[in-house]
Order: C-alpha cells, then sequence, then structure tokens
C-alpha cells in the first residue's frame, strides 16, 4: 500500500489495517519458521508496511 493511500484512511481504519497486517506477519513469520516460503522478502516488506502505517497513525494523532 503506498503512503498517499495510507494518508487517506482515517484513525479507525488506520488501526485496523495496522492488526490486520500485524496478523499477516506474524502469520508468514511462522510459515518461515516451518517451511521456508518462496520469497522471504515478503516479510521486510510486511514490518515496513506496519512501521509505514504507524507511522502516519502518529501524524495523525499528533494533529487532533
Amino acid at each position: 500500500m503506498k503512503t498517499a493511500d495510507i494518508r487517506n484512511l482515517s484513525l479507525e481504519e488506520l488501526q485496523a489495517k495496522i492488526a490486520e497486517e500485524k496478523a499477516n506477519y506474524e502469520s508468514l513469520k511462522m510459515t518461515h519458521v516451518v517451511s521456508p516460503i518462496g520469497n522471504p522478502i515478503e516479510i521486510r516488506n510486511a514490518r515496513k508496511n506496519i512501521a509505514r502505517l504507524m507511522t502516519i497513525l502518529t501524524e495523525k494523532q499528533k494533529q487532533q
């Protein structure tokens, strides 16, 4: 998800998206431990997406 798309989300949508991405990240990690996934870069990308979402959430919370 691009930063411009993330900025258009509301606070509630951001929090829901963060929870969804964290669940996806945990799933990827667990799958990779059991049997290596085809593209381990997905784990790094998921972590970066979570950080991107949390950064924008913090920015929006400080504006209010």
